[in-house]
């Protein structure tokens, strides 16, 4: 499977649904590029499951931090709209995610996660009789996210198994260091903050950085 870091995000428009219950199409490239922002795309396997919920909830709890970066944050999964919207409808403490004021892609024909290749898809296998392929798997995807920077460029790409909730900080932490390299021109050293020392990209600033730490 190719990355997509570096590479455009695809300029593929997609079923959303929002809080409201509208249901409307939502291109991820055209939102970063026309709104000369950020976006941070994540993707869950499934609605009405147990580790997505406390991911969703957790987006939203930093929505004014991603805002404060000039940050889109846009959530995504193969549930169906109508199912989105049941969802946002359901109290958090019933397991539901009321409150999340994010879209949600609702990419139930599976066309945008088949071109990113984040499906879990175990096995594909040729079925003679009808002349087609079935596949065997969940068929949702795995947890995968994606940074997507002004000109509609990935410039992060991470994708967890379904176990493993992420750690929203650490993308905030991403957008950051992004934004410096943008801004500075400086990059970017393991387990750099905001506010913590970068260091120019040769050979001098290398040694210079490793001298005073």
């Amino acid at each position: 499977m190719a990355t997509a870091v570096g590479k455009q995000f695809p300029d593929l428009s997609v079923d959303a649904m929002n809080e409201m219950g509208d249901t409307f199409k939502v291109n991820v490239l055209e939102e970063a590029k026309n709104n000369k922002k950020k976006v941070v795309l994540f993707w869950y396997p499934k609605d009405f499951t147990f580790v997505c919920p406390t991911e969703l909830h957790a987006f939203q709890a930093a929505i004014g931090e991603f805002e404060k970066r000039n940050t889109i944050v846009i959530g995504a999964s193969c549930d169906t709209p109508e199912v989105h919207f049941a969802w946002l409808s359901t109290a958090k403490d019933n397991g539901g995610i009321e409150g999340v004021t994010y879209s949600i892609l609702a990419d139930s024909n599976r066309n945008l996660s088949s071109i990113l290749g984040i499906l879990d898809i175990t096995n594909e296998v040729y079925d003679e009789e009808t002349g087609t392929v079935q596949v065997e798997g969940d068929n949702v995807t795995y947890r995968a996210t994606y940074l997507i920077d002004e000109d509609g460029k990935v410039f992060h790409e991470s994708i967890n198994d379904m176990p493993l909730g992420r750690n929203v900080n650490e993308y905030i932490r991403l957008i950051d260091a992004y934004t410096h390299v943008q801004e500075k021109g400086e990059v970017c050293p393991a387990n750099w903050e905001e506010g913590k020392d970068a260091m120019q990209a040769n050979a001098k600033g290398t040694a210079e950085y490793l001298a005073s730490h």
